[in-house]
This record gives structure tokens, sequence and C-alpha cells, in this order.
């Protein structure tokens, strides 16, 4: 058994360092953040509205 085996599957990515990056990268970086936050929140709705609509059904 290697070692590697016994490391999570899954690991949080390190966080970026930002102290390399101007100002305007930074903004840069700040709105594309902001993009994938709406995004996932879209997903998230929906997911929800999905939910909503099978467990309507299934109450019936």
């Amino acid at each position: 058994m290697d070692e590697e085996d016994l490391l999570p599957q899954r690991q949080k990515p390190k966080p970026r360092d930002l102290t390399v990056l101007g100002v305007a990268q930074l903004e840069q970086y700040v709105a594309e953040l902001e993009d994938e936050i709406a995004r996932a929140r879209a997903e998230i709705a929906a997911k929800r509205k999905q939910r909503s609509g099978a467990e309507g059904l299934f109450k019936r």
C-alpha cells in the first residue's frame, strides 16, 4: 500500500497567494469569484425548484 492511498481523494485547494497580485488583478479575481457564486446560487435555485416539483408530485 502506498502512502498516497491513505490521502483523501478530494483535497481542498490551497488558497491563492494574493500578495503577488496588483489591484487590477485582485479586482478581476473578485469579479470571477462573484460570477462563480452567482452560478452556484442559480444551480441551488434550480435544484430547489426541481425538488419542490417532485415533492408536489409525490404528495398527491
